[in-house]
């Protein structure tokens, strides 16, 4: 990678200073200046001549060019429009490169379908083609953008990205962990994660008031198997960890009351050898798919035909059904986004 522009703190400065912009912190734009970190990165995706890599975030290109240099075939969104022409220069020389001025995120639980048609054609246009997201993602993105990919039925093998030092610590988080919660089971239910390191302000420009880091996610197609319905996965475990101290018997009471009875979620917790004064963050990621599974089946067999999680709002404070006194509760918390 020698031919590709290494787009230093200095070269960064002096590209701005003769284009007359200055970084956008509502973007989270903060350029990752370490050309080892770069490097780093593009090498702890193990890419080849069959990957085709989602770049979100394109900034200047300076990641892009790496990536173009070991991959089939890159597609880079990149939502700043101004950003965009400077990353169109960095990589016109890159004949494998598609560029788009878009925000890759049509909501905050999907991604943009036009983008999504576009991943899917790259992936077909390359024998045996794996998908991999390969960014330094902004942070204001990160968590929809991964977690949507995750989701989605894009044929995604493995995730290298850099994201808030917190951030990463609640994905790769163990159950038991006062930050283990819907994100960290959701990754976990279907992949694998790793922090490969810990990055300080430093590395970047300008510098963020955090630290980040670069994790590695790799799909786990034996643990996702075990899942018979990702959507309704999803939305157990979002609204399950809605109310994390409370008890999970309350908890899934309140969330499907309208299909089951109390004695019907004790049936399926003593079923599942789950204690009834357990919280969500104390199960495992195994029980959490076994559990989903077994309510899903328990909720369908009730008459509800679309096995979603119908009967409450995400907000409404009495979730837990009933029981309260025995479970007290903190004021509820933004539901988490999975």
């Amino acid at each position: 990678m020698k031919d590709v522009q290494r787009q230093t703190r200095s070269y960064l400065m002096a590209l701005f200073r003769d284009h007359g912009y200055n970084p956008r912190s509502d973007l989270g734009q903060n350029f990752l200046i370490d050309v080892n970190l770069i490097e780093l990165v593009v090498r702890s995706a193990d890419l080849g001549p069959d990957d085709v890599v989602l770049e979100v975030g394109a900034g200047t290109g300076g990641m892009t060019a790496f990536l173009a240099a070991q991959a089939a075939r890159v597609v880079s969104i990149e939502i700043d429009p101004r950003m965009y022409q400077l990353a169109a220069s960095a990589v016109e020389h890159c004949t494998n490169v598609v560029l788009l001025n878009r925000d890759i995120l049509k909501n905050k639980n999907r991604l943009c379908p036009e983008i999504m048609q576009v991943i899917e054609e790259a992936v077909k246009s390359v024998p045996g083609g794996r998908l991999k997201l390969v960014a330094n993602l902004p942070y204001s993105v990160a968590t929809p953008v991964i977690s949507n990919v995750i989701a989605s039925e894009l044929p995604w093998t493995r995730i290298v990205a850099t994201i808030q030092w917190e951030l990463a610590e609640k994905m790769a988080a163990s159950p038991g962990s006062p930050v283990f919660g819907a994100l960290s089971a959701w990754i976990q239910a279907q992949s694998s994660i790793r922090i490969i390191r810990r990055m300080g302000p430093n590395v970047f420009w300008p510098r963020p008031k955090v630290d980040s880091a670069i994790i590695s996610i790799w799909r786990d197609e034996d643990l996702a198997a075990r899942i018979a319905d990702r959507s309704f996965l999803h939305d157990f475990l979002r609204r399950l960890f809605h109310h994390r101290r409370k008890l999970v018997r309350s908890v899934v009471a309140g969330m499907y009351r309208m299909q089951l009875d109390k004695s019907a979620v004790d049936a399926i917790l003593a079923e599942q050898q789950l204690r009834p004064d357990l919280r969500a963050e104390q199960i495992d990621i195994e029980t959490l798919i076994r559990l989903a599974n077994r309510v899903r089946q328990a909720v369908l067999a009730a008459g509800d035909g679309s096995g979603g999680a119908s009967g409450v709002a995400d907000d409404d404070p009495g979730v837990d059904g009933a029981d309260v006194s025995a479970d007290p509760v903190d004021s509820p918390a933004p539901a988490p986004e999975i």
